[in-house]
């Protein structure tokens, strides 16, 4: 659960960590519907009882050409109801000082707060400190203890401080930096910036939905999303919580759901989804279907008690559908109902490069569950595993006949207690007559064999983690049954 205090004291949480989830195109989607469809929640960075509206402006010639998509918008994005900050306005801006100059203006005339990722590199088109300077009217200057702390991170990393790394350490006066101790580019939080208000014509200023507003707060992050995500937590939210004047606390709790998709799992739940508080909203994510759960209360006790009927109606409808909260993850889930029925699992791909292994053993403490995993590039080492690739001549290895061959042969080369086995055809070209997009998967535990199939034509890589869902799935609802029957 997530608690963000808006009131010095001890209700006042910091969240470890968000979501990311994750594809990049459906997450951007999400992010821009809750822009313009989030909850309104009356909080203001003045010292009025407007709402806080924010903008977020990502920075990159690569993000206009398609050669990258902007996360970091969509978690940005996601964030802010959680602050009781509203978002209104998504930017894109190529490398270009004149146009992100206009852009930062624009911002600056309607918006109380701008978030602003990338261009903090030291290469000549990394230019959002320039434009922030230009903005404002100020002159950026290399401020000793900065060089100091670039110089020994470089130093750390073997490598030459160069001429160009210098304006990494750079401030204006009305800027103060913000601490990147994983990478090397600082970040910068503005406010004051008279210059940039006496720039704006009062018509300007009278145009935007902000009255008698005092300045907007900039704050420029990296691109690079590990850094970003890291400095928005640690050092970004801390400062707007000290800002936001409300006496109330926002709690957020995630839901997460596996085995239905986005329309389906939003239909089983449609009449609690108009929930006034908690608000609710509904995004597709790497690792199943999320539903967020919002609720603003005089404190954090009064939001989780509004948040936890709610929930209660959620399970009831969802059943078993949902397999986790907050910061479960499939693998996690599964490594502690592993742990209690202290049983072990082991893994054999046919198609997916691995990728099924890679979600159990990122599972914390998965060596205490986790016997491994084999993976075939081709059909040849099978046999040497013991699968018999002979008798599943007239099925096919790539059936729902060929991952019980793997699992069972996972379970016994590996010997743990249930194997997984999963066979498919990424794509993008069929094989032997098999459809891109086919995923058969299969679960062994030396008694009985339970399958799932997939077939859903997507890219290579989204085929891969979707089949190594599939076969998850399959394994926790297994284990589920096992913890019912045991407590029988």
């Amino acid at each position: 659960m997530v608690v963000y205090g808006l009131q010095a004291g001890p209700e006042q949480i910091i969240p470890r960590s968000a979501d990311l989830g994750k594809t990049g195109a459906r997450l951007l989607v999400n992010a821009l519907l809750l822009c313009y469809n989030g909850p309104a929640l009356a909080l203001s960075l003045l010292s009025g009882e407007e709402a806080t509206k924010a903008e977020i402006i990502s920075v990159g010639t690569e993000l206009l050409l398609g050669q990258l998509v902007d996360t970091n918008a969509a978690y940005l994005a996601s964030e802010l109801p959680a602050l009781g900050i509203d978002c209104y306005f998504i930017s894109q801006v190529g490398d270009n000082l004149n146009r992100l100059t206009d852009t930062l203006r624009r911002a600056w005339t309607r918006s109380d707060l701008v978030l602003v990722t990338g261009g903090l590199g030291p290469t000549e088109d990394d230019l959002t400190r320039e434009a922030i300077a230009a903005l404002l009217g100020e002159e950026m200057r290399i401020i000793p203890e900065l060089k100091q702390e670039l110089r020994a991170r470089f130093a750390l990393l073997r490598r030459e401080l160069s001429a160009n790394n210098l304006k990494q350490a750079t401030l204006i006066p009305s800027a103060q930096a913000l601490p990147n101790p994983i990478g090397t580019a600082p970040g910068w939080w503005v406010e004051g910036g008279k210059s940039a208000n006496q720039q704006i014509s009062k018509s300007q200023i009278s145009k935007s939905p902000i009255e008698n507003r005092k300045s907007a707060i900039i704050v420029a992050m990296p691109g690079v999303p590990s850094e970003m995500r890291r400095m928005w937590r640690e050092e970004v939210v801390p400062r707007l919580l000290a800002r936001l004047g409300s006496h109330q606390v926002i709690v957020s709790r995630t839901l997460k759901v596996l085995g239905l998709p986005e329309a389906q799992a939003g239909e089983k739940v449609r009449p609690l989804m108009a929930s006034p508080d908690p608000t609710v909203g509904i995004y597709a994510k790497a690792d199943g279907i999320h539903f967020r759960l919002t609720s603003k209360a005089a404190s954090a006790a009064e939001a989780r008690a509004r948040i936890a009927g709610l929930e209660a109606m959620f399970r009831e409808r969802l059943g078993t559908y949902l397999y986790g909260t907050d910061e479960d993850t499939p693998a996690s889930v599964i490594g502690e109902q592993l742990r209690r029925a202290g049983k072990t699992v082991a893994t054999l791909e046919a198609g997916t490069g691995g990728y099924l292994a890679g979600l159990l053993a990122e599972a914390p403490g998965s060596s205490d569950f986790y016997r491994g995993g084999l993976v075939a590039g081709s059909p040849e080492p099978l046999a040497a595993w013991g699968v018999a690739v002979d008798a599943l001549a007239t099925p096919g290895l790539i059936s729902p006949a060929g991952a019980v061959a793997l699992a069972r042969a996972a379970r016994q080369q590996l010997r743990a207690d249930v194997g997984l086995g999963i066979v498919g055809v990424p794509g993008p070209e069929p094989s032997g007559g098999i459809a891109p997009g086919t995923v058969h998967v299969a679960l062994d535990d030396g008694l009985s064999a339970r399958t799932g199939s997939l077939l859903y034509r997507t890219a290579p890589v989204e085929t891969k983690r979707l089949g190594s869902l599939l076969a998850l799935n399959l394994l926790r609802l297994y284990l589920w049954t096992l913890d019912k029957l045991s407590l029988t």
